[in-house]
């Protein structure tokens, strides 16, 4: 029979008459020759719009997934947005792209669509990490930038990562304007789908001029040069089948580090959007994915592991324990041990400098054992909504005050110790293999240190995994029985609830007429727990994926020791349960648990 919706209708013969692309317009047709409306609404109902870190959706056919059509639908939002801010834009657009499916094609189709506009582009000829297209925003003074990237999400996937001219990625107003325009004008014009004069454009330039003043800028965090040039130990690098192999190996160079200190996971080492030799392009995942960097360690005498996300801006580590383990380390865990160390250094360089302009940036769900370190230390923290787009806008602002923000991080390994305005793995590679060789020198490990930390700073022991959502309308109704005339769960487990902070809704009843200093984030969930204990929970849906992760915390006084770690880690044991049972009631909701 038909189909007997009229909306779904409409948007078929829409497409059907739009979509130049004989491959997605053929995929649309055959759904409606098989009267697959359950299909069609799939790909057409959705709406497109940025999340924590752009735009992501799987590569199919619909006005809800990304495509040939939809990529140009969003730059023409994006391109007639910057005119209507800068009336002509005359710096243009920066725009590189990962080694995923597509990326090449999608950063063509938006940078043709720019041109189009009277807009100039500075395309990267090659694969480009998205840090390094953030810093040729900044670096060429552009108006706006764009990487083309789905990042650490499956290989059906791609993304729309859009910067504004200060080289962090957009917030408001700028994402739902950029939206609004795209629904509101969405026949492309015709000329967007020729690209025979993109490259002989007078507007058309090069991006790759950024590429050697961004390892030259990147270069001030390289401190103990000497020890680099002379450490004996050896560094297992993985690209994850992405694209940081070459500017990682580049970037140990220019720290000092010889090249017989690097060795690479050959298997892993060059682009490939199929991602063949690991179950998730996700290292932020663990030893599962680590599989073939341990092996390549282990048969090369390597103690640390290094490993990018595909467009290489998170970093993981991991070390080899003196049993012959391999401990990973947590976001967390290596947010510690960097802020120590940029933070060292930069008083080592600065010692009579007023620290109270001297800023450190993590997310609202990282650690507090930054906020405890600055207490001690005399130097800021400040902590901002889930994501790089916060910190990175954050951070310029407090710069503009005449600050110096010297590191943000966030838990899921994500690190910015240098000029990017948003995460950068490939320096943060460089600056953890410095700590490991420096530490070297005085006879200690990674972990050494680590505890170090704690026993001077107390512990900080954080626990983070998420559920898979079946819908998301559960992730709502979840949310929802949380608040529900905001009357919040008062006991977790056996411990009692201090107060509540509900930045979806601007709640929070441990300030003045209870509204939050961090700004709201409507657009999607975040609760947060404090409890009478002193610990630390918050429950926030992804922003790019059908997930609820939660964030635990347990804080404990100084002088404590490496001998203490297994009662501390009982008692964080039985909150993560009475925050599953209290919070999460997967049985109720259908969750379906990490695997």
């Amino acid at each position: 029979m038909p189909i007997q919706c009229p909306t779904l209708n409409e948007q078929v013969a829409n497409w059907l008459n739009w979509d130049k692309n004989e491959t997605t317009r053929g995929e649309i047709q055959k759904l409606v020759d098989d009267m697959n409306e359950e299909g069609l609404k799939a790909r057409m109902t959705s709406r497109l719009v940025f999340g924590t870190a752009g735009v992501r959706s799987p590569m199919q056919a619909g006005f809800g997934r990304l495509n040939d059509l939809t990529i140009i639908q969003i730059t023409h939002g994006f391109a007639r947005h910057m005119l209507n801010v800068y009336g002509q834009p005359k710096n243009g657009v920066a725009i590189g792209f990962d080694g995923r499916h597509n990326s090449r094609r999608f950063a063509e189709l938006a940078a043709n669509v720019f041109i189009r506009n009277n807009i100039p582009v500075y395309l990267f000829s090659e694969v480009s990490p998205t840090p390094v297209v953030s810093w040729a925003t900044i670096k060429l003074g552009c108006d706006a930038g764009l990487i083309i990237t789905a990042s650490h999400n499956p290989k059906e996937d791609n993304g729309y990562k859009a910067y504004w001219s200060n080289g962090a990625q957009i917030i408001g107003p700028h994402d739902t304007e950029i939206v609004r325009i795209k629904e509101a004008e969405p026949q492309p014009r015709d000329e967007y789908w020729d690209l025979s004069e993109l490259k002989t454009s007078p507007l058309f330039h090069s991006a790759d001029v950024t590429i050697d003043p961004y390892f030259e800028v990147e270069k001030s965090l390289n401190y103990t040069r000497e020890i680099n040039a002379s450490t004996p130990l050896k560094f297992t690098y993985s690209a994850f089948h992405g694209i940081g192999y070459h500017y990682t190996k580049r970037m140990f160079a220019e720290f000092g580090f010889p090249a017989s200190s690097f060795i690479s996971v050959a298997e892993q080492q060059e682009p490939n959007p199929d991602f063949p030799t690991i179950p998730f392009p996700n290292p932020e995942e663990g030893r599962k994915v680590l599989t073939l960097a341990i092996e390549t360690a282990d048969k090369n005498g390597s103690t640390v592991i290094l490993a990018n996300d595909p467009d290489a801006d998170r970093i993981q580590m991991a070390e080899k324990q003196k049993n012959g383990d391999w401990r990973v380390f947590t976001g967390n865990e290596m947010g510690a041990l960097i802020t120590w160390w940029i933070w060292t250094n930069w008083r080592k360089a600065n010692p009579s400098a007023d620290a109270s302009k001297v800023y450190i940036l993590n997310s609202a769900v990282s650690s507090q054992i930054v906020k405890t370190i600055a207490d001690a230390e005399g130097f800021k923290n400040e902590t901002t909504l889930t994501g790089f787009k916060w910190m990175g806008n954050r951070a310029e602002e407090l710069r503009a005050e005449g600050n110096q923000v010297i590191l943000a991080w966030e838990e899921s390994i994500g690190y910015m110790p240098g000029h990017t305005l948003d995460k950068d793995g490939v320096s943060a590679a460089a600056v953890f293999a410095e700590i490991a060789a420096f530490l070297h020198t005085q006879g200690k490990s990674l972990e050494d240190q680590l505890y170090a930390l704690y026993n001077k700073y107390g512990f900080h022991l954080v626990r983070s995994t998420y559920w898979m959502v079946p819908a998301p309308e559960v992730t709502k109704e979840l949310f929802s029985t949380l608040r529900a005339d905001l009357k919040f769960p008062t006991k977790i487990g056996d411990a009692d609830v201090a107060s509540v902070r509900d930045l979806t809704i601007g709640y929070d009843n441990s300030k003045p007429d209870n509204k939050p200093v961090l700004p709201l984030s409507t657009s999607s969930e975040m609760v947060t727990f404090f409890l009478k204990t002193g610990s630390v929970t918050t429950l926030r849906a992804s922003g790019t994926e059908p997930k609820i992760k939660y964030y635990i915390e347990l804080i404990t006084p100084p002088g404590k020791t490496q001998n203490d770690l297994e009662s501390v880690i009982s008692e964080l044991d039985q909150l993560e349960k009475d925050v599953v049972a209290t919070l999460l009631r997967p049985q109720q909701f259908g969750l379906i648990p990490r695997k």
